[in-house]
């Protein structure tokens, strides 16, 4: 059984009746906080942290020696991380999503991708009921990479529940 507690604005007790649901299911069920920008889930169930994992996505990073200033990388980037003007790029890492498609069109391969930390992923037991939660990092945007993260330590043989992020933007979808 999987079931995602889910609101169109926050402060409806999404949490409250994700926790309980998990304390009523004694043990066979496990509790995803995905509402990383403001997760509390923890503060229902007290338990140690156990394991932590920071959550980083790819950004790239421009050899401007290589770079012929074409533009390509700019062109292809639907978020406009990239913008390209003399005397060189400009790389704006808060509004890359990590496709590497910008590598990938660079006729000169003058991009590499570089690790930038998004948040992390943290995993404990409280109460007999296995919780992990994601903590965005301040002033990080994107969430759905560190949420998808969250959903990763997904374990098939028990029954999952997802405190979801509040509203109905990218996060939540």
């Amino acid at each position: 059984m999987k079931v995602a507690i889910a609101s169109g604005k926050g402060g409806t007790g999404k949490t409250t009746v994700a926790v309980n649901l998990a304390r009523v299911l004694d043990g066979s069920a496990q509790l995803l906080d995905c509402d990383v920008e403001a997760p509390n889930a923890h503060l229902f169930l007290r338990g140690t942290i156990e394991a932590s994992h920071p959550i980083t996505i790819p950004v790239p990073q421009i050899d401007t020696e290589r770079c012929a200033l074409c533009g390509a990388c700019g062109a292809f980037c639907a978020y406009h991380a990239i913008v390209v003007i003399k005397p060189e790029p400009i790389v704006f890492p808060e509004l890359c999503h990590g496709c590497g498609g910008c590598m990938k069109v660079c006729p000169e391969n003058a991009i590499s991708e570089v690790d930038k930390s998004i948040g992390v992923v943290e995993s404990l037991t409280a109460n007999g009921v296995p919780l992990t939660l994601g903590r965005l990092d301040v002033g990080v945007a994107m969430a759905p990479p560190l949420i998808r993260a969250v959903l990763d330590h997904r374990r098939p043989s028990l029954h999952t529940l997802i405190d979801a992020p509040p509203g109905t933007s990218c996060p939540v979808m």
